[in-house]
């Protein structure tokens, strides 16, 4: 078993900055991803972005590219979300998301998640 936890969400305003965490323990993958999804209210969970564990080859969906950068710290065993310029289109609750074996922007190809946290953005 994998157990992720986030934190690192919170209020700014546009233009602000924020950086989530998100801490595994259990079982580690030393060939999977770490994935980053948000949920914003009454919408379907997204993809916005994930970072391979070996090579840290990071992957972005396009409306954060640029704005957004994945960074990992194996030795933590923890994955970091950057989220500069944020938008209040980036209101969400933001989740990352641990799978063993590639990267995936599917949400179905992820085998565990984190509790998610807020990230509110004013305008």
């Amino acid at each position: 078993q994998v157990q992720l936890v986030e934190s690192g969400g919170g209020l700014v305003q546009a233009g602000g900055s924020l950086r989530l965490s998100c801490a595994a323990s259990g079982r580690t993958f030393s060939s999977g991803a770490m994935g980053w999804f948000r949920q914003a209210p009454g919408k379907e969970r997204e993809f916005v972005g994930a970072i391979s564990w070996s090579g840290g080859r990071t992957y972005y969906v396009d409306s954060v590219k640029g704005r957004f950068t994945i960074s990992r710290d194996n030795a933590k065993n923890t994955v970091y979300l950057r989220m500069n310029s944020l938008k209040p289109e980036d209101t969400a609750v933001y989740y990352c998301a641990a799978r063993a074996y590639g990267s995936s922007p599917s949400v179905q190809q992820y085998d565990y998640w984190g509790q998610g946290t807020q990230v509110t953005v004013s305008s």
